[in-house]
């Protein structure tokens, strides 16, 4: 049965056999019910969204379908046959495979190594020769279009766009029939060589299943959709036959509006809040620009040009090699970013990776939010939990973090509410200005929703916010002003309702380089 939006029951009803089928899923962890009853059903040669908000039941119905948990209930179905599988290799032994969110390669080894794990290319003796590993990873790079890379770099070496090609290509190698992709752009800034890959994929008649959050690329690649919410298949849908607006109401319950933020206040009187001069290095050639108070300032760029080294720099995680860092109007310079944050009104960066750089997995979520200034709240060295739980709980609600969340282990937590827990970190820090680098990325709907207010509410009191985005869409919705980075250098400024995807998207690959006039200039 389908109705006026093109939506029908996942998974239910006749119809042509599905490669992979998962019928009345559940999974829950103590008390906690991580997925009620899920369905879902992915054809043969069909790319499939599946889509959710964070902690609706994506992560765990993935993990199921690869194997890496078993369900409470319920059945899976591959071709027709049952199918178990116990292991993320036993799944694998069955043609199904999967490129995670939060990267399974292992950093230590090589490229080559990552690729043909757990069983390396080996001499005629039976020991593991160090040649063949890197012919075979040369030819695996070779076939995804990958040659620019070395297969004998070690993975954790590589920026993390790499890494995910690098994850996404390993999959692809070993999914005869089912390859489930979950959020594989997010650390990518273009999508061109991993829609390639699907597309060929897709065509020797693999069955697809894409998680993203960004429903352009969805539209772009994939026909139907599945969307869970609070652990629920709630239903699947037609991508022609529903709206962006359907589709955010079936995600979270209600309609989602957008608004773009008021236009900010004129420029303050006085010294800028954080300014650069001739900024070079780590990518960044002579840049020159100024943050005021109450402003957010967006950073948009295509993988790769300096965008990183530019807050790996302003966070103290870098030195520059050459021009100068103002805060408050005062020089600055800070090797780490505890100096960041001590440094004038302070300077609070939330980082790119929040598996590696940012959440400490083991402890629980009040402990990661007041990990900045735990001596403010430690009596004779020791702090209680009450007092952790209290003290984190302010910065919680402005991101709207659950305050029932504060207690789990974060490492627990679904990628969003991590996400919130670290921007409220970030916030709980006391700076003046914040250095956001992809801070939604990963993130579904509503958690984005709490992020953008949260910025909001923190530069109308005076703040200061510059953000990197990989999506345009969230620059146009929240940034006052934004720079456009290319080749290292500040290629083209945009204020106000200059501030569109289109003319975003022809600074970000180089077009307009004559009009100089509108490039960023320290004032």
């Amino acid at each position: 049965m389908t109705d006026a939006k093109g939506c029908t029951a996942s998974g239910a009803g006749p119809g042509p056999l599905r490669e992979l089928r998962a019928s009345g899923v559940s999974k829950s962890y103590g008390a906690t019910v991580a997925l009620e009853h899920a369905d879902i059903g992915l054809r043969a040669g069909e790319v499939h969204a599946l889509l959710g908000e964070n902690g609706a039941g994506k992560s765990t119905l993935v993990r199921i379908l690869t194997g890496a948990v078993q369900p409470d209930r319920g059945s899976l179905h591959l071709h027709g046959a049952s199918y178990a599988p116990r292991s993320i290799l036993e799944a694998r032994s069955h043609q199904v495979a999967t490129a995670f969110q939060e990267l399974s390669l292992v950093p230590n080894l090589t490229v080559a190594q990552n690729f043909q794990l757990p069983r390396l290319a080996k001499a005629a003796g039976g020991l593991i020769s160090r040649r063949r590993v890197l012919e075979r990873g040369r030819e695996i790079l070779a076939r995804y279009g990958l040659e620019r890379i070395d297969a004998g770099a070690v993975v954790s070496a590589l920026p993390l766009a790499e890494r995910q090609r690098i994850e996404i290509a390993r999959a692809i190698a070993a999914a005869g029939r089912v390859l489930i992709l979950d959020e594989p752009t997010a650390a990518l800034a273009e999508t061109d060589w991993l829609f390639g890959q699907i597309e060929t994929a897709r065509a020797r008649g693999v069955a697809i299943l894409y998680i993203s959050h960004r429903l352009a690329e969805v539209r772009a690649i994939c026909t139907t959709a599945t969307v869970l919410r609070n652990g629920r298949s709630i239903a699947s849908v037609g991508l022609a036959n529903a709206s962006d607006a359907d589709i955010f109401e079936m995600m979270v319950g209600h309609r989602v509006t957008q608004t773009r933020r008021p236009q900010a206040p004129a420029r303050p009187a006085g010294a800028a809040r954080l300014t650069t001069e001739g900024l070079s290095g780590h990518g960044l050639h002579d840049v020159s620009f100024r943050l005021d108070a109450g402003e957010v300032l967006g950073v948009a760029a295509l993988e790769g040009q300096g965008q990183r080294g530019l807050f790996r720099l302003l966070a103290g995680l870098e030195t520059p090699r050459g021009g100068a860092i103002r805060v408050d109007g005062a020089a600055a310079s800070f090797s780490s970013p505890r100096a960041a944050l001590r440094c004038g009104s302070g300077i609070s960066y939330l980082p790119e990776e929040r598996k590696t750089e940012g959440i400490l997995a083991g402890l629980s979520a009040a402990t990661n939010v007041v990990l900045p200034f735990l001596p403010r709240i430690s009596r004779l060295g020791l702090v209680s939990r009450r007092r952790e739980e209290k003290a984190a709980l302010e910065a919680a609600r402005k991101v709207d973090l659950s305050q029932r969340y504060l207690s789990f282990a974060i490492g627990d937590l679904s990628g969003g509410n991590q996400q919130k827990a670290l921007m409220a970190r970030t916030l709980a820090t006391g700076a003046r200005t914040l250095l956001l680098f992809d801070p939604t990325r990963g993130v579904d709907v509503g958690t984005k929703e709490a992020i953008y207010a949260a910025i909001r509410a923190f530069a109308d009191a005076g703040g200061s916010v510059l953000f990197y985005s990989s999506e345009l869409p969230e620059i146009v919705q929240i940034a006052d002003r934004c720079l456009v980075l290319y080749g290292g250098r500040i290629f083209r400024s945009f204020a106000g309702a200059e501030i569109a995807e289109q003319p975003l998207v022809a600074a970000m690959v180089g077009h307009g380089a004559g009009e100089d006039a509108k490039r960023e200039r320290v004032q």
